[in-house]
């Protein structure tokens, strides 16, 4: 099975992991990867939030390039929910709006390219794993079933809703990690908060806000005696994992829940070792986790990842 693959701008910085990782399990379950050619940002959701115009044309200046790429170019896989998203909306607003589609393209023109609505279909890694390559295929390629694993599978709001085209999940409660989570042997714990937003950039707009909302998704998974929580979004883990420490002295509270990537709790299940899956360079550790299902920890702590001093909490001067 072959990919057109746009990686976007977290998976080559901070969320280094969940490419390391999708690249470790895409091998063994047949599925090949071509990323596409001089790719830019989809704007995330500021760009979006400004000018609705330009920021069309940016993300589909994407689309353009995988329409016209050689190979896989019609099925586009982005691992990053809001890249997903972007891709998506910018593909359906563009088909159903003619006038929309014409203002893009004649942006897109002055760079050459020009875009068919229609004719890149998007997906999610998730949804490439779970229906293309499909949940029997999952549990052949299981070597260590992550049995004893109590996870609260995480997909945060933005692959649920608004569903462009058919909708793959219920929006408010969503099942398809979960079978995936428990094709690899895992014990999927009840997680009401499951779909609820992080607060995303919410963190560097409002702090007593940001940490409240990502509080309540932490206290429910530790409700539920979660070891992990198991995620699909570069966001959505950032928040969880490197503010944890934050909400501690906000609260008073003590959590210490690691954060991971489906794909990276796949490469355990499938054999790798922690490292190989990027393992390690999350701020809450994963040992006990680890530790559950018979996993060695990485040897040191990954030097390349970034200090927490050098992160923007919530509350911190930015540097000019």
């Amino acid at each position: 099975m072959k990919y057109a693959y746009y990686p976007g701008c977290s998976l080559e910085r901070n969320a280094g992991a969940y490419h390391d990782s999708a690249m470790a399990v895409a091998g063994p379950l047949g599925i090949e990867f071509e990323s596409i050619e001089d790719w830019n940002c989809c704007g995330a959701s500021e760009y979006v939030a400004l000018e609705l115009l330009p920021a069309y044309s940016l993300i589909a200046r994407n689309l353009a390039i995988a329409e016209r790429q050689p190979g896989p170019a019609h099925k586009l896989v982005a691992p990053c929910s809001m890249c997903f998203l972007n891709l998506s909306k910018v593909d359906h607003h563009m088909a159903s709006v003619p006038a929309v589609a014409d203002n893009v393209n004649r942006a897109l023109a002055a760079g050459g390219l020009r875009y068919d609505p229609g004719s890149v279909q998007v997906r999610h890694l998730l949804h490439v794993i779970t229906e293309d390559v499909g949940l029997e295929a999952v549990r052949a390629r299981v070597q260590r079933p992550l049995y004893g694993l109590r996870v609260a599978p995480y997909y945060g709001c933005l692959i649920v809703r608004p569903a462009y085209g058919e909708a793959r999940d219920d929006p408010e409660y969503p099942t398809s990690m979960d079978e995936l989570v428990r094709a690899l042997g895992a014990t999927v714990v009840d997680y009401p908060m499951k779909a609820q937003c992080c607060g995303g950039h919410m963190t560097q707009i409002s702090e007593p806000v940001a940490l409240e909302m990502i509080r309540r998704l932490l206290k429910n998974a530790a409700d539920y005696s979660a070891d992990a929580i198991v995620t699909l979004c570069p966001m959505c883990q950032l928040n969880l994992d490197a503010y944890q420490d934050a909400v501690n002295k906000h609260f008073g509270t003590d959590f210490r829940i690691p954060v991971l990537y489906f794909t990276q709790v796949m490469g355990l299940a499938f054999g790798h070792d922690a490292k190989t899956v990027g393992i390690g360079k999350e701020f809450v550790s994963a040992n006990a986790a680890l530790a559950k299902i018979g996993v060695e920890p990485p040897e040191a702590p990954a030097k390349e990842r970034a200090s927490k001093d050098a992160l923007p909490m919530p509350g911190r001067p930015k540097e000019n």
